[in-house]
């Protein structure tokens, strides 16, 4: 195979372009791009490589490339096709953070800010991004306090002289613009002032209303003199607040980039000299060398923020600078510097963003030998073929004869795999029945793996089946039937309900309280695997109970919520008297129910 791809790879132009690999499925496992597409795609067939890429290589059944003009071409498609096909072998950033904005639209008559998931083109005022919703949240409520602006939901003109002040006034975090008692030309004057604060323009702003305090004095308007003392005062004490605001403004990113058990991506985030922020992200170790790594998370962390600081220093030479230069200047709306700096401030810039990597990964190393030590642990004890690499766990949940259904939760390398999490609803079983229950998931599963479901690919090294032997034994027996073997355990509580012991099949007990560190992980995959199946069954006892009641005349959300609450079955509802339905809903619509049930049973 690799002779053949080899002699296919001698055959491909000496011109820039995207190589795309696939496995025999035909499905992308690696993008990458390249100066000379010759070169590159050849030296994957030839002579020997690290572990992870020879992993890859083995997979690949076939590749295409798409040649370009240039390298920049190269670079921005490879972006995108490795967003669009989120390849295994791809370093890859988490895809699901949010950068929220504040948002400001000074056309209004009265302004105020929001919070936004990203900006528009529009003719609105935008900053950040920043680190979170909360986050945002907080930046608003507090400069809006600071500046005594509203932070009501009340919209101005429209809501003026309609109510009394707000609690917001009374506590002097508000001038009561509600009442109109102030003008539309001093909210403005605010509004600008907080704008200033978030423009990361504190200095400049104090330095103005100090001017205008002087000046108030000298005119003998005390009064105004006070005002503006008190503003400087309050905008002042925004100082520990100043950094989780400035981050959306810095002007310099440096980039750290380590590796170690695993790789670490750091970002710093400076505002002339000063830290303000930092980002990081633990990743899997990158099958790319460090340049084309750092290179690959960069493109990815500013592509997910959509904005970028007038400098971007990196800890490595890429040899995509310049276009990385033009690929963010573009996309941020202003030129960005992408520089390899080389000697003073910002070489040490640079040195600290490598430290705090090398930092993350020890920190993440205790935790991560914490995981290796249980699972290694459990693989002696337990007697085990195979070192315990994925975990699969089951639990059953059920309210009454009514809503069964189990869960299967997926732990790999110690961790929540939930990507792999599955949920069965039980089948053909009128009462409660947990031993049938779990017989049934545990073959619904491993079936689906026999007759070749991809979803279902992938064989646990260790199976843990929440209760006793009989539990373990059911769960044994539909693997027996379909001729799998898999080691089974269930998980005995003790009477804290907690895990407090595996037991096998036979009944045989094994203690994992010896072992802190194994204790603790049975324990949580326990815990989330109870989680997800209650979670689960009340979406389904949710959906059986709306279904039931909405044939009921006058009912809705609401009264379903608040029937759900008390009674938590349809058969206590159908139980019930009038009047303990009277105490719950209003008198015809607890007539209606009764009516219901009661007029069903005579028939």
């Amino acid at each position: 195979m690799l002779d053949t791809l080899l002699e296919k790879a001698n055959n491909l132009p000496q011109l820039p372009g995207v190589y795309i690999m696939l496995d025999a499925a035909g499905e992308v496992i690696y993008v990458g791009k390249a100066k000379k597409l010759k070169n590159r795609v050849t030296s994957y067939f030839r002579g020997s490589h690290l572990p992870k890429v020879e992993a890859m290589v083995q997979k690949v059944a076939d590749f295409n490339v798409i040649v370009v003009d240039s390298e920049f071409e190269s670079l921005v498609l490879e972006n995108s096709l490795i967003k669009q096909h989120q390849p295994h072998y791809n370093i890859l950033l988490k895809d699901d953070k949010g950068y929220p904005f504040i948002r400001i639209d000074l056309n209004e008559e009265y302004p105020r800010f929001e919070l936004v998931n990203k900006p528009y083109k529009d003719s609105a005022k935008y900053f950040g991004p920043y680190g979170g919703r909360n986050m945002t949240r907080e930046i608003i409520d507090v400069v809006c306090k600071t500046l005594m602006l509203p932070s009501c939901g009340k919209r101005f003109p429209r809501d003026m002289g309609k109510s009394r002040p707000c609690l917001n006034h009374h506590m002097g975090r508000c001038l009561a613009w509600c009442t109109g008692s102030e003008s539309k030309e001093e909210y403005r004057r605010l509004i600008d002032e907080a704008c200033m604060i978030l423009e990361g323009r504190t200095g400049e702003l104090i330095n103005e209303l100090n001017e205008k305090m002087l000046q108030a004095s000298d005119e003998l308007r005390f009064e105004l003199a006070a005002e503006l003392r008190d503003r400087i005062r309050a905008i002042q004490g925004l100082s520990n607040k100043q950094r989780v605001i400035a981050t959306a403004f810095a002007d310099t990113d440096a980039i750290g980039f380590a590796r170690g058990v695993k790789s670490c991506f750091v970002v710093l985030h400076f505002n002339e000299g000063s830290l303000i922020g930092k980002d990081y992200e633990l990743i899997s170790e990158p099958l790319e060398d460090d340049a084309e790594a750092v290179s690959s998370l960069t493109r990815q962390y500013y592509a997910q923020r959509g904005t970028c600081p007038r400098h971007v220093l990196m800890p490595v030479d890429t040899e995509d600078r310049e276009e990385l230069e033009r690929l963010f200047s573009e996309s941020a709306g202003h030129r960005v510097y992408v520089e390899l700096p080389e000697r003073g401030d910002r070489v040490r810039l640079v040195t600290r963003a490598n430290l705090n990597a090398k930092e993350e990964i020890l920190r993440a190393t205790t935790k991560q030998q914490r995981r290796t030590g249980a699972l290694e642990w459990l693989e002696k004890a337990l007697e085990l073929p195979d070192y315990p690499t994925r975990i699969e766990a089951f639990d059953i949940s059920n309210l009454g004869d009514t809503g069964i259904v189990a869960a299967m939760t997926v732990h790999k390398d110690g961790k929540p795999f939930k990507k792999d999490y599955r949920k069965f609803r039980i089948k053909d079983i009128e009462i409660r029945d947990d031993y049938a229950s779990m017989y049934q998931a545990v073959h619904r599963r491993f079936r689906r793996y026999s007759s070749g479901d991809e979803k279902f690919a992938d064989l646990p090294d260790l199976l843990l089946i929440d209760g006793g032997d009989t539990h373990a034994a059911v769960a044994e027996k539909a693997l027996n039937e379909l001729g799998i073997y898999i080691p089974v355990f269930g998980m005995v509580k003790d009477d804290r309900h907690r895990t407090r012991a595996l037991v096998t099949a036979e009944g045989k007990e094994i203690s994992i309280a010896a072992n802190q560190a194994a204790f603790a992980l049975v324990g949580r995959i326990q815990e989330e695997t109870h989680r997800f199946a209650i979670e689960y069954q009340r979406s389904v006892r949710n959906e059986n109970f709306g279904s039931e009641l909405e044939k009921i005349h006058g009912i809705g959300d609401k009264r379903k919520n608040e029937l759900l609450k008390q009674f938590k079955t349809i058969k206590a509802i159908r139980s019930a008297s009038l009047e303990e339905l009277i105490r719950v809903v209003p008198k015809n619509t607890a007539q209606s129910i009764y009516n219901y049930y009661h007029s069903e049973a005579e028939k």
